[in-house]
């Protein structure tokens, strides 16, 4: 059976996590609630009114206004994502190997092709992670910007995979020119995933 707080919970689940927007719905959820109680509804009978927690929380974000992303901006976000990620990754892996092949030298080159392999791979798995739980890479934060659903709620994490495609099969560029030409400026693979990048409310 679920609970009041829990459906609450499950309510602000869907917003993203860094919009002030939670607490209001949460103080405003939990004032709705102690209305109904003290007119001797249960807990049951207001969540079954309240509806569906996605369909609640869309229509919150629905007074939201969502900003598109602009292009440079966008652009400026995964390149400092890319150097954050360039300078952190490959660190304890240069480590690791030179423990592994000493001083020998011949080996480097399988180095350097693990190296790259792990960068690639980080890169792509930890922003999907990153978009999943806090709707933004480090640089999406910096520059201002989140990642939501076209509802605006948070995206899935199989969405964020979708949406991480073009940099693991090396086609960013050519996605990200797909933002220049549509209504909301998303990418090819943004419009395939039903997402899309805004400024910060």
């Amino acid at each position: 059976m679920t609970t009041f707080d829990s459906y609450v919970e499950q309510v602000l689940d869907r917003i993203p996590h860094h919009l002030p927007l939670r607490d209001e719905v949460a103080q405003d959820l939990r004032s709705t609630f102690a209305d109904r109680q003290a007119l001797g509804e249960s807990a049951d009978e207001a969540i079954r009114q309240l509806g569906d927690p996605t369909t609640l929380a869309e229509s919150y974000l629905s007074a939201v206004a969502m900003t598109p992303a602009p292009f440079m901006a966008r652009v400026g976000a995964k390149l400092l994502d890319a150097v954050l990620f360039c300078l952190v990754l490959p660190i304890p892996a240069f480590i690791y190997l030179r423990m592994t092949y000493g001083t020998d030298r011949g080996p480097w080159n399988i180095v350097v092709f693990l190296m790259i392999g792990l960068i690639a791979m980080g890169f792509w798995l930890l922003s999907a992670v990153a978009e999943t739980r806090y709707s933004r890479t480090p640089g999406k934060k910096l520059l201002g910007l989140h990642v939501v659903r076209e509802s605006g709620t948070r995206i899935g994490f199989g969405q964020a995979i979708v949406r991480q495609l073009p940099v693991f099969l090396q086609i960013f560029w050519i996605d990200a020119l797909f933002a220049l030409f549509t209504e909301r400026h998303q990418r090819a693979f943004e419009l395939l995933s039903r997402t899309r990048t805004v400024r910060d409310a």
